[in-house]
């Protein structure tokens, strides 16, 4: 739990790092003659960056796996049963999977690029082997976010609207509380009424009341809600998450148009003038927090995305329901995905700043054909996403008009569940 910890707190370092550079360089332009700030130079920045970079190694190669096997570990057999067998079978096994993970990049090294040089190179384990594992762990970790991020720019209008509270426009909450009020009622006596003997019975009652009493508690927080809070704040963030994510995508069009015809636009195309030497924005201090505010707003996207995701739906952790193998296996997504993060803002042109430490030292950032590629798939899947989403209610309605909706060409997994209609019915799709 505490190995556990400690990389959620890398993950954390690694996202505010990049906000934390943009801030220091605008801070370093506007002061730069301040004896207090003097403390906030280049160097340090550098430093965080190496440090960040070290310790995501570590977390990843070394703390996890330890973790994992350490959780799994029982001692080998003729050995004293406890912590100490469980040690030791332990970092057995870490240096078997050191062995393992070696032959496979000398592989991967001897197929794509077969030269005496780059072998050679295998050998400088701290200045070449570490950066370059690193470099495919983030490669891997910047396609699981084109993946993630288009889904969950979608999927943050839905939470966000689960979380708010929605207008009341032509609904009468009084009568759905009364009929939410009888629904509860009615369950209820049938659990009371049911024998105890009927354990599937009781079983299905009882989610069901849980439900009614979910959808009550619902209907009690919206009405309880203020005016200003129903027709207000839901319209407000609804209308800032279309900007944001809008705004995202024409960042990512005008990168596109910067490859095509500057050189300098590539991840590794220019040096960079260094920390306070020059703006990172085109817009100064505005564009530099307009930048900060797309890059939490990217990394929150990615793991709502992550968690909507078919594969990864059950991955989610829940309150007092989550196995440390699952715990595990969590921290160590978050960490590809926050380690991912610079590498995806810088490739996607949302910032300028230029990559330092280890992070900015992966070859395939100067490949013009991935980067390209990166920036087409991103702005294409976000924006069918977004059309798929705005869509999917217009979508609905013509297929009831047309009368096709009884043949469920509908792909929303909501559309199959049992809504109470203002009447005291049940409608179902």
């Amino acid at each position: 739990l505490f190995l556990s910890t400690f990389t959620l707190a890398v993950s954390a370092g690694a996202v505010l790092l990049l906000p934390f550079s943009i801030i220091s360089n605008e801070i370093l332009l506007s002061f730069p003659q301040n004896y207090y700030i003097q403390w906030l130079n280049g160097s340090l920045i550098h430093g965080l960056w190496n440090l960040a970079s070290l310790f995501s190694n570590l977390c990843l190669f070394v703390l996890m796996p330890f973790a994992f096997f350490f959780l799994e570990s029982e001692g080998f057999a003729g050995l004293k049963k406890g912590i100490r067998a469980r040690i030791l079978e332990t970092l057995v096994m870490l240096i078997l999977l050191a062995l393992l993970i070696l032959g496979i990049v000398w592989v991967a090294s001897a197929l794509i690029d077969n030269d005496a040089a780059s072998m050679e190179s295998l050998y400088d384990l701290w200045e070449f082997y570490l950066p370059y594992l690193y470099s495919c762990i983030s490669l891997m970790g910047c396609l699981l976010l084109l993946l993630c991020t288009p889904v969950g720019l979608s999927r943050m209008f839905t939470v966000m609207g689960q979380l708010l509270v929605k207008p009341t426009i032509l609904e009468d909450l009084d009568e759905q509380m009364y009929i939410i009020t009888l629904e509860e009622e009615a369950i209820q006596r049938k659990l009371n009424g049911v024998s105890s003997t009927v354990e599937y019975q009781t079983v299905e009652l009882e989610r069901e009341l849980e439900k009614v009493k979910s959808k009550k508690t619902n209907l009690e927080r919206r009405k309880k809600a203020s005016a200003w809070e129903r027709n207000l704040v839901y319209p407000a963030v609804m209308i800032l998450l279309l900007i944001q994510t809008s705004f995202s995508v024409l960042l990512v069009a005008f990168n596109i148009l910067y490859l095509l015809v500057d050189e300098t636009a590539m991840p590794k195309g220019s040096g960079g003038p260094g920390i306070g030497n020059a703006s990172l924005s085109t817009f100064g201090f505005v564009g530099a927090a307009l930048e900060i505010i797309l890059i939490f707003y990217l990394m929150v996207s990615s793991v709502v995305g992550f968690y909507s995701l078919r594969f990864f739906e059950n991955f989610t952790p829940r309150k007092d329901d989550t196995t440390m193998t699952k715990i595990i296996g969590n921290c160590v997504s978050i960490l590809v995905l926050s380690s991912a993060l610079p590498v995806m803002s810088r490739t996607l042109g949302i910032t300028r700043f230029d990559l330092l430490g280890d992070f900015g030292r992966f070859n395939w950032l100067g490949n013009f054909y991935i980067v390209l590629s990166y920036n087409l798939l991103f702005a294409i899947m976000t924006t069918l996403c977004l059309v798929r989403k705005f869509t999917s209610a217009v979508r609905e309605e013509l297929l009831k008009a047309l009368g096709l909706d009884k043949l469920h060409l509908s792909n929303n997994p909501r559309d199959s569940e049992t809504k109470p209609s203002a009447n005291g019915h049940q409608k179902t799709l």
